[in-house]
């Protein structure tokens, strides 16, 4: 009898390169199959809605076919719970907004179920479903991101803050730049008045640095608080310095609890100049600045970028949450039906897929 390996074959050279290979393509596929699934799920419940509106319209049958349609559905079809009153409300609604299954260029099957509900129940303008659509996809938004980005009206603040950036860096960098920076930023989570001074600021968003990294937004890194700089034998201190992992650059963020004056400009320029020269490495793309005031005058931060060597924005933050509140829907809201789908598979996949 011949006595069985008490351990494995050590492994031959390039296996480990192989196993990398493999368990990449098997990553892959998983995801791709995760994806196939949900675009079949969605194509299914826009054909659903579609032929509700239809038939509503050629046969002149009122809302109460709804419910027994999904009587007739659950009862054929008793291993599914995707068919509740509720749900296929949402098919006609996804039908009915979405007749060509594209949010602008962006295909709705590359969303899953539930994005694809948030973005048609909680907006009502076109355009902005759109960019939400294309952010979440490019992005990777969950469903719970998707909802915050909406809550805090993040399409009317992106890219909005006054920059210098086509005159002081090299196209198309300037306007990824550009679209990296908000205004205002939301600060409501620090739990501060109005008139609360640059350092309790500055220690609420570092003790909450998650969520102030959320709300700066993806490609952030934060690096440190007061920041020591020495020029010829001067100390400076940086409030705060990030390095933004997709501009592939330092970003030195100033608060200020006053209105923006021209001469803080000056001051973020001059340490723009010096971690330039101290800090950036050679294969580093020239070093960004944020100015964050109480308030600003966008004219007169126009004017005085202008005249600033180095690439500054500047932006107003809000301590207090001065945004209206998202679109009430008259349809039922996700969480009614979320337990409902929360146990088929393919859906499931796609939610996952979504993280």
């Amino acid at each position: 009898m011949t006595d069985r390996p008490t351990s494995l074959t050590p492994p031959t050279a390039g296996y480990a390169d192989w196993l990398a290979e493999l368990k990449t393509r098997i990553h892959t596929a998983q995801q791709r199959a995760a994806l196939a699934v949900n675009r079949e799920l969605v194509l299914l419940y826009w054909q659903i809605g579609r032929d509700i509106l239809e038939r509503q319209a050629r046969e002149g049958w009122g809302a109460k076919v709804i419910d027994r349609l999904s009587r007739d559905l659950r009862e054929a079809f008793p291993e599914i719970k995707g068919f509740s009153s509720r749900n296929l409300k949402y098919m006609r609604h996804f039908a009915e907004h979405c007749p060509d299954q594209q949010f602008g260029q962006q295909a709705a099957a590359q969303l899953p179920w539930f994005h694809i509900v948030t973005l048609l129940t909680q907006l009502s303008i076109p355009q902005e479903r759109e960019w939400y659509a294309a952010q979440t996809v490019q992005q990777g938004w969950s469903r719970t991101s998707l909802e915050i980005h909406i809550k805090n009206r993040l399409f009317s603040r992106q890219g909005h803050a006054v920059t210098n950036f086509s005159a002081r860096l090299p196209s198309p960098h300037s306007g990824l730049a550009h679209d990296t920076l908000k205004d205002p930023y939301l600060f409501d989570f620090l739990g501060l008045g109005d008139e609360a001074h640059e350092r309790e600021i500055e220690n609420g968003l570092v003790r909450h640095i998650t969520r102030f990294l959320l709300e700066l937004g993806t490609g952030f890194a934060f690096v440190g608080r007061q920041h020591r700089l020495e020029v010829a034998g001067d100390e400076f201190f940086i409030d705060l310095l990030f390095y933004h992992t997709r501009l592939k650059c330092y970003v030195v963020v100033e608060l200020k609890a006053v209105a923006f004056k021209p001469e803080h400009a000056g001051q973020l320029n001059f340490y723009l100049s010096a971690v330039d020269a101290q800090i950036k490495a050679p294969d580093d793309n020239p070093t960004i600045g944020l100015l964050l005031c109480k308030t600003q005058n966008r004219m007169v931060a126009e004017y005085a970028l202008s005249g600033i060597d180095k690439p500054i924005g500047v932006a107003e933050y809000e301590l207090m949450r001065n945004l209206p509140e998202r679109l009430t829907s008259t349809l039922p809201s996700i969480e009614e039906i979320e337990q409902e789908l929360a146990d088929l598979p393919d859906e499931q996949a796609g939610e996952r897929g979504s993280h």
